[in-house]
C-alpha cells in the first residue's frame, strides 16, 4: 500500500447508519458502522428524532473504533470527508458537526459531499478506479436514480428519477402489507428466494405507451406497491391464505426487471459500456443476478460492490474524499450547510 496517497476519513449519517470509514488513496483500511434500525423497527420506518439522537450517542465511539481498527491516529489524516446531503436534516447535521470539529482540531481540510455521488465512489475500494463515463443505477430506500458519470468527483448528470416511491420504499411498504419485518428489501429477498417469480403479473411501471416516451428513464413503484396491496386484501378478504413467497417473488421481479431495463437502456443510448448498481437495495440476490444476465447479453460490463458496501456506509464517503483530494478538488468551506435536498450535480458542498 502506497503511503504517499491520501488518507481520509468519512462520515456518513445521512439516516440510521452512523458510519466511520477510513481510506487511503483506492484501499479500504476501515468501515466501521453503528446501526439504529432496532430502535427504528418498532414504528415500521425510520424516526428522523430517533436516528439523530442514535448518532450523537454513536459519533465518538464510531470515529475511536475506526482509528483502532486502523491503526492510524487522527492526526495522520490528510482530509476529513462527510455526507452533506440528501439525507434526513437532523441526522446530516450531527455527522457534518463532528466532521467540522475533527477538521478544525486537526487543521486538516474538510469536503462535504453528495450521499449519492459517494455510491458510485465506494465501488474504486473493490474493483479499482471507475471508468470515465459510467452509467450508474442508484437503488436505495430513499433513491432511485440513473447518472451518468464522466467524473464522480464533479460531473454527475442525472438521467432519470424516481417520482413517487423509491425502490427501497416499495421494498419496506410491500414487506409490511406481508406481515415481514422491517427493513424489508432483506426479508422480502430472503422469502421471494421460495416463491415463483411469474406467479402473478404484477404492473411495470413507466415501461410502456406514452409513459415510456415522457420517462424514458424515470420510476415509479408506487402503482405497483398499491397493486400488491389490493391483491393481498382481495385474497384475504376471499378467506384464501396469502402465498407470501410468491407475492415476495413477484414483487421483486417486477422492480428489478424495470431497473435493470432501463440501465441497459441507458447504457446504449449513450454508448456507455460500464454500469455500475449502488445503494442498498444493490444488495438484493434477484437483482444482481438479473442484472449480471442482461449486461452479460447487451456486452456490458457490470460493477457492484460487496452488498456490505451497497448500504450507506463511512467507506463511501471516505473514499469519495479521496478521490477529491486526489484530483485537486478545493476543500468545503468550514461554514458549510448540511442540505437534505441536495441534488445530485452538486458533488461537493
Amino acid at each position: 500500500m502506497r503511503t504517499d496517497e491520501p488518507l481520509v476519513l468519512g462520515i456518513e449519517t445521512s439516516c440510521d447508519e452512523t458510519g466511520v470509514g477510513i481510506v487511503r488513496g483506492h484501499t479500504l483500511l476501515v468501515d466501521a458502522v453503528a446501526s439504529s434500525v432496532d430502535e427504528h423497527a418498532r414504528f415500521g420506518g425510520v424516526v428522523p428524532e430517533v436516528a439523530s439522537r442514535a448518532h450523537l450517542e454513536a459519533m465518538v465511539p464510531t470515529i475511536e473504533r475506526a482509528c483502532a481498527q486502523a491503526g492510524v491516529q487522527l492526526r495522520d489524516l490528510d482530509a476529513v470527508a462527510v455526507t452533506a446531503g440528501p439525507g434526513l436534516a437532523g441526522a446530516l447535521l450531527v455527522g457534518v458537526a463532528a466532521a467540522k470539529a475533527l477538521a478544525l482540531a486537526l487543521d486538516k481540510p474538510i469536503y462535504g459531499i453528495n450521499h449519492l455521488a459517494a455510491h458510485v465512489a465506494v465501488d474504486v475500494v473493490e474493483h479499482g478506479p471507475l471508468p470515465e463515463p459510467t452509467m450508474a443505477l442508484l437503488v436505495s430506500g430513499g433513491h432511485s436514480s440513473l447518472l451518468l458519470v464522466p467524473d464522480v468527483t464533479g460531473d454527475v448528470r442525472p438521467l432519470g428519477a424516481t417520482v413517487d416511491d423509491a425502490a427501497g420504499e416499495a421494498f419496506d411498504k410491500v414487506a409490511r402489507v406481508l406481515g415481514l419485518p422491517f427493513p424489508g428489501g432483506p426479508h422480502i429477498d430472503r422469502a421471494a428466494r421460495d416463491g415463483n417469480r411469474v406467479a402473478i403479473d404484477f404492473p411495470r411501471g413507466f415501461t410502456t405507451g406514452r409513459d415510456l416516451a415522457r420517462h424514458r428513464f424515470d420510476f415509479s413503484f408506487s402503482g405497483l406497491k398499491t397493486a400488491v396491496s389490493r391483491w393481498v386484501q382481495i385474497r384475504q378478504a376471499s378467506g384464501e391464505d396469502v402465498p407470501v413467497a410468491d407475492v415476495a417473488a413477484s414483487f421483486q421481479e417486477a422492480v428489478v426487471d424495470v431497473l435493470t431495463r432501463k440501465a441497459i437502456a441507458a447504457c446504449r443510448e449513450h454508448g456507455v459500456d460500464d454500469l455500475l448498481i449502488g445503494g442498498g437495495v444493490a444488495a438484493n440476490s434477484r437483482l444482481r443476478a438479473l442484472a449480471a444476465a442482461r449486461c452479460a447479453s447487451a456486452g456490458i460490463r457490470l460493477r457492484v460492490p460487496r452488498p456490505g458496501l451497497c448500504t450507506d456506509n463511512g467507506a463511501m464517503v471516505a473514499a469519495l474524499g479521496s478521490l477529491a483530494v486526489a484530483r485537486g478538488r478545493t476543500p468545503s468551506e468550514l461554514d458549510l450547510p448540511a442540505d437534505s435536498s441536495m441534488p445530485v450535480t452538486l458533488v461537493q458542498a
